[in-house]
């Protein structure tokens, strides 16, 4: 049996989150519901003007695989995340928030310069917009990956921010080569509809000749395969991957197990900040079908688990509520 139910390798961020009204975005031109990458400049100057326009602000260890094995382990997975953070405040504050968690890091991945940080700004309609400061994580490579444990792993994550540089990129084509020659079962998100319409080629060389599990919204979706439909969508997404997830917000999932394709329904919430839920979905749905459940019993979880994070302010639900879940679902 191997030791960790999932292995993730991503952007490592500390994440402050704060509510915001529209015309804070506008004033500021800030480009509403998309990630932005920024300099540290224009990220201090953004949490500067905050200070006296925000509140409710939440500060916490992110990014968008760190929050999916955070998700995982809460439910009860063994898993292990690979990020590069600086030997500052800021990387420290990350670790310690990551293993508190229950996530086992690896040890070499503090370095010098400046952890990286993600200003996450939710409005009132429960959108979340990102600016991110990569720091430290532009200077990612293999050796923070830790390939005897990833082999020691059922299935290797990944985002699709990872492949906004060619030198990220080639760390994950390295992961996926490692893993694959090592029957570990490959997964990646496509993160964002940035990142698709930017970085295809980038995606395309980290997919390679297919990932076994593909995690997407409906727009990802439909700009990756240029289709203009969800369904058509998912037929083109066959070609790319041998198992998949659409997830369609309020309209719940569609789930693609190498056999059936499912719709299962959303579960009735009030949102008041999507912020994670993506994240949250794929760490849920990973634990289930880890737990020897079936695909479509894993969307019915992970949809439950989203609705719980849209519900409430942050990436992360009460650790009673984990629990509560999976009574729910008897998982």
């Amino acid at each position: 049996m191997k030791k960790y139910q999932i292995y993730g390798i991503g952007a490592a961020l500390v994440d402050t989150e704060a509510v915001v009204t529209d015309n804070f975005l506008s004033t500021h031109k800030i480009d509403k519901g998309l990630m932005t990458l920024v300099d540290e400049e224009r990220q201090f100057e953004l949490l500067s003007a905050l200070s006296s326009h925000a509140f409710h602000i939440k500060r916490s260890c992110g990014g968008s695989v760190c929050n999916t094995v955070v998700a995982a382990s809460c439910f009860g997975s063994k898993t292990f995340y690979s990020g590069k953070v600086a030997d500052d405040e800021d990387g420290r504050f990350f670790v310690e928030d990551l293993q508190a968690t229950g996530v086992d890091f690896h040890k070499a991945g503090a370095g010098s310069g400046t952890t990286g940080k993600c200003l996450v700004m939710v409005t009132d309609d429960a959108e979340r917009t990102m600016n991110t400061f990569l720091g430290a994580n532009l200077d990612l490579t293999s050796n923070e990956v830790d390939e005897p444990t990833l082999i020691n792993s059922v299935w290797l994550y990944l985002e699709g921010y990872l492949v906004t540089d060619d030198t990220r990129t080639d760390v994950a084509v390295r992961a996926i080569e490692c893993a694959k020659a090592n029957q570990v079962k490959t997964s990646l998100s496509l993160s964002d509809p940035f990142v698709v319409q930017v970085f295809k080629d980038n995606l395309l060389k980290v997919i390679g000749n297919g990932v076994d599990l593909l995690f997407c919204n409906s727009d990802e979706a439909k700009s990756f395969t240029k289709t203009h439909n969800t369904e058509a969508a998912a037929e083109q997404l066959k070609k790319y991957a041998k198992t998949f997830v659409i997830t369609r917000g309020a309209g719940g999932s569609l789930s693609y197990d190498g056999v059936d394709l499912v719709q299962t329904p959303g579960v009735t919430t009030n949102a008041v900040d999507t912020n994670g839920a993506g994240d949250m979905y794929a760490g849920a749905f990973l634990y289930a079908i880890n737990a020897g459940h079936s695909y479509a019993l894993g969307a019915k979880f992970a949809n439950e688990a989203a609705a719980r994070v849209v519900s409430q302010f942050g990436p992360r639900i009460d650790s009673l509520e984990y629990e509560q879940i999976k009574l729910l679902f008897n998982i």
